[in-house]
């Protein structure tokens, strides 16, 4: 089941959401038909839940939302990319939980 702390993130307001945030963002670059970013759904909800008020956990659809994705440089699925005050700092590519918890705890 999703978090009610997760937050959906566009193209159109991924600036107010992510870029302006006065936390830190972890953002997961994703899309439905991909197996992986499944897999590691439930971990990020847990994770906007246990870290609620610290790091915001985001999820942008890159089939929807190709302007995001491309000004990353997201090429594979799931990326996550971690910003703090507008910069992009840590990047990680496929469902590895243990890497998606080290970003988390360090901005944290």
């Amino acid at each position: 089941m999703a978090s009610e702390n997760l937050v959906i993130v566009s193209d159109s307001d991924f600036e107010e959401k992510v870029l302006k945030s006065d936390q830190p963002v972890l953002v997961d670059f994703y899309a439905d038909w991909c197996g992986p970013c499944k897999m590691i759904a439930p971990f990020l909800s847990e994770l906007a839940d246990e870290f609620q008020g610290k790091v915001k956990i985001a999820k942008l659809n890159v089939d929807q939302n190709v302007q995001a994705a491309s000004r990353f440089g997201v090429r594979s699925i799931p990326t996550l990319i971690l910003f703090e005050k507008g910069q992009q700092k840590e990047m990680t590519v496929g469902a590895d939980p243990t890497k998606i918890r080290h970003m988390v705890d360090g901005a944290a």
